[in-house]
């Protein structure tokens, strides 16, 4: 097995949302807003090379939306997941799989793309299954008013109509999978949005959890420093404070999704709780 960070572009938010009720003068310290309030935000996509599968996880935000929507988001940086994937040796139509944590713009708009050719939308992956689950898709196709605006159905019902759309559910109760189809392990989590999954992947003697939303940024790792756009906040800090004491107890490495300057952080217990211990970079720690 390999793994590659995949960085397919940057954007940014409101700090105050990404943070929710933490006073700016703490936030600001980790992740320094512009004269709007913004703060830089990377969508940091993970490879996985294993036997003849390679799997993605995430997509980013992709490039079909229209102007005025990519406006919202100030879209910064060089990165783009077509140069990302060559810088590998891969292309698109490389991926066998893509696996979506959950089903916002920012982490599945890059699984379908405008059809030049024949007009409407195509999937940007043609040769790929996608990975969703049945609950978090009914909760993405009938959106609540709070989500949706995250929820665009041009991102993902063209994955249904195209035939490659495939469900991992929890065969029971509890919300952590061992053994997936894809071969990793998945914590399901039901604060952010209903049903995010998070991947646990064994690799090099590490085990690496793909972090998305449950900890969007380095700054975000204290218990009670909970985004604004969570629909359930105190559910997350049960699951993030369940999350942070596995954490400590197998010593994760964190893989961040949205931090646009950190790729790998560790935690460790201290008298103040759970808190960051070190970041890495990706190579730093796996040396590609």
């Amino acid at each position: 097995m390999k793994l590659y960070p995949i960085e397919t572009g940057n954007f940014k938010l409101d700090g105050g949302a990404m943070f929710g009720t933490i006073p700016k003068s703490i936030w600001q310290k980790t992740n320094p807003a512009d004269g709007q309030n913004k703060i830089e935000l990377a969508m940091r996509a993970l490879l996985i090379e294993d036997g003849d599968r390679l799997i993605l996880i995430d997509c980013g935000i992709g490039n079909k939306q229209s102007e005025k929507f990519f406006s919202y988001y100030d879209l910064w940086g060089d990165y783009d997941l077509d140069t990302s994937l060559a810088q590998y040796g891969f292309s698109k139509d490389d991926i066998t799989d893509v696996f979506l944590t959950h089903l916002h713009f920012d982490h599945c708009g890059g699984a379908v793309q405008l059809d030049t050719v024949h007009g409407g939308y195509e999937l940007t992956f043609k040769n790929a299954k996608y990975w969703s689950n049945s609950v978090h898709w009914e909760w993405a196709t009938q959106p609540n008013p709070r989500e949706k605006a995250s929820f665009l159905p041009e991102n993902f019902m063209p994955v249904k109509e195209s035939g490659n759309l495939n469900f991992i559910d929890l065969p029971s109760g509890g919300n952590y999978l061992k053994n997936s189809p894809l071969g990793f392990d998945i914590i399901f989590a039901d604060g952010h949005t209903d049903r995010q999954m998070l991947p646990v992947i064994k690799y090099k003697g590490k085990t690496i959890v793909y972090v998305a939303d449950l900890v969007a940024t380095v700054g975000h790792i204290p218990l009670v420093y909970v985004m604004g756009y969570d629909t359930r906040p105190l559910i997350t800090m049960q699951e993030k404070g369940d999350f942070l004491e596995k954490a400590v107890q197998e010593d994760y490495l964190f893989f961040f999704e949205h931090d646009p300057y950190r790729e790998l952080a560790s935690v460790a217990k201290t008298e103040k709780g759970i808190l960051l211990d070190s970041t890495y970079s990706f190579s730093e720690v796996f040396g590609n």
